[in-house]
């Protein structure tokens, strides 16, 4: 029995989407999910009460910052990822792979694994299909990824082949290198850049391997919007009903919507804190830049329709005001809003779907948001 299951309730009849529940040692979350990133071992601005108050269920930390530092072998010390942060619910922890391949012109890519300059202070490491896996066993986390070679947008079509070939190559060696099956999942990632029968090829490999879960890497990395829609539809149908579906490093309210219709049910995304901390939120019409001077005597909420502690008790006048004069509190609230506002979107796509009515919701909060299709 997998450390990690899926759960199908129900399919939309007028988009097929999906509705579903993950069951994980650390309880149960709902499907289709966001997950708050919480990079270092928290969500930026947050803590985890005030994360379970705004019902974040499963939240995502990163294998590379946490082995930068504080270091895993810390991390396992002091009980695993969960009791060191003191949040119990599910966390998925992603390889470090996007990171290190982020790092262009500091990492040096070999059949062996990567070799890489730290972002902090330009030690040398070298990460492994086996080290990744070694970190995520330290950190303890409910759901685990393999190491995979994430490439850019635009890439050639040799490149992207030769890439998903070695991601499949890594995700055996993961594979074989995961012990804690117990208590972690270990999730496969899908390769191939943007091109439909590179996808296709790295779903068979990928699925040949028998992964409790899958994900979706190597997309919303530049590529136009139906480019990446083109992708989800040649590849998600090869996935198994049976098992969860995972698109990595999406959070726009547009990409939520769409990949739920095409039958995603786990996001991610940095987006909502970091755009937070620039003064910008996301509003039932739209974007606001709360940091503009015409909010200067705005006295209204952030979102009149959030129930959010932000907006039940303060206006965007005010919260402008703490931004402009750099207070601590003014990036806490614009976080706390967005984060909330993704997770009560997605309690709206569930509902849609238990409704069977998500394509007329797509319709409805496209038009009021302001999304042109």
């Amino acid at each position: 029995m997998a450390a990690v299951t899926y759960e199908f309730i129900k399919k939309c009849k007028q988009t097929g989407a999906r509705l579903g529940r993950v069951h994980t040692p650390h309880g149960s979350f709902d499907t289709p999910a966001f997950m708050p990133v919480g990079t270092q071992a928290t969500v930026k601005g947050m803590s985890p009460a005030e994360l379970e108050e705004i019902e974040a269920q499963i939240i995502l930390s990163n294998t590379y910052h946490l082995y930068m530092r504080p270091g895993h072998q810390l991390v396992k010390e002091a009980g695993g990822l969960h009791k060191f942060m003191n949040w119990n619910r599910p966390i998925l922890t992603d390889s470090g792979g996007f990171q290190v391949f982020s790092l262009s012109d500091l990492r040096n890519i070999k059949e062996e694994g990567v070799t890489f300059k730290s972002h902090i202070d330009g030690s040398k490491h070298f990460f492994t299909p086996e080290s990744a896996i070694e970190i995520q066993n330290a950190l303890g986390s409910d759901i685990i990824m393999a190491f995979d070679e994430c490439i850019p947008y635009p890439c050639e079509y040799d490149y992207a082949k030769r890439s998903l070939e070695r991601t499949t190559r890594w995700a055996k060696r993961c594979k074989d290198a995961h012990k804690n099956t117990e208590t972690q999942s270990l999730f496969g990632i899908v390769q191939g850049g943007t091109f439909k029968d590179l996808r296709i090829q790295s779903a068979h490999e990928i699925l040949e391997l028998d992964f409790p879960g899958y994900a979706l890497g190597g997309l919303s990395v530049g590529e136009p919007a139906e480019e990446m829609y083109e992708m989800l539809e040649c590849t998600v149908p090869l996935l198994p009903e049976d098992k969860p579906r995972y698109l990595m490093g999406v959070g726009s309210p547009d990409y939520l919507i769409e990949g739920s219709i095409r039958g995603i049910d786990m996001f991610d995304c940095v987006l909502p804190t970091r755009i937070g901390r620039n003064g910008t939120i996301m509003t039932s019409q739209g974007k606001v830049i709360v940091r503009d001077a015409k909010y200067a005597r705005d006295f209204t909420p952030m979102d009149p329709e959030c129930d959010c502690y932000a907006c039940r008790n303060f206006t965007r006048a005010y919260i402008r005001h703490l931004l402009k004069a750099d207070e601590v509190l003014g990036i806490r609230l614009t976080t706390w809003h967005n984060i909330r506002f993704l997770l009560n979107l997605m309690k709206k796509v569930r509902q849609a779907i238990m409704e069977d009515r998500l394509g007329d919701f797509r319709k409805e909060f496209f038009h009021a948001y302001g999304y042109t299709k």
